[in-house]
């Protein structure tokens, strides 16, 4: 098994990389037929989706395998996190060849940890009601479904799940 090094994004890592990365990591939920952003972003919205927020990345041998975003400002969607003490994940990716190892499970105990330690006391985040092996990553995770949100030109309604940290 690899040994995976997870840190925050340095300024110069490739944001194109990373970009690829995530078009790679959602290609099997685009084949599920859902037009989740990550499937075709372009390098200019990865930049936009991790400005103000913590991205975190996993690394094997120099590459990176993984990433991870910390949403630190409140949202004004999905309602429900739009409230004070509420972290947000989004974009989580792993390298399809790097799946089943635990890297997710680690990338996301890694921003569940620093929102913890930012003072958060939820972490929310949301996928598609359909993603059902998704939705069983995060319920084992201790997350639980707290709504529904249905993003604008989205193909799918998303259920937002919690977590109390």
């Amino acid at each position: 098994m690899p040994d995976f090094k997870i840190r925050l994004l340095h300024p110069d890592d490739s944001l194109h990389e990373l970009t690829e990365l995530l078009h790679r990591s959602y290609q099997r939920l685009a084949d599920m037929g859902f037009n989740y952003t990550a499937t075709n972003q372009s390098v200019e919205v990865t930049r936009e989706r991790i400005e103000g927020n913590e991205c975190y990345v996993a690394l094997a041998n120099g590459r990176i395998v993984g990433t991870a975003l910390l949403i630190l400002g409140r949202l004004e969607n999905p309602a429900w996190a739009n409230q004070p003490g509420v972290a947000y994940a989004g974009q989580l990716g792993v390298e399809p060849e790097s799946r089943h190892l635990g890297l997710g499970a680690r990338l996301m105990q890694t921003i569940e940890d620093r929102a913890r330690e930012l003072g958060y006391h939820t972490i929310a985040g949301d996928t598609s009601e359909g993603a059902d092996y998704l939705i069983r990553f995060y319920t084992g995770r201790g997350f639980e479904q707290v709504g529904f949100h249905h993003w604008g030109g989205k193909t799918y309604r998303s259920a937002i799940l919690a977590k109390r940290l």
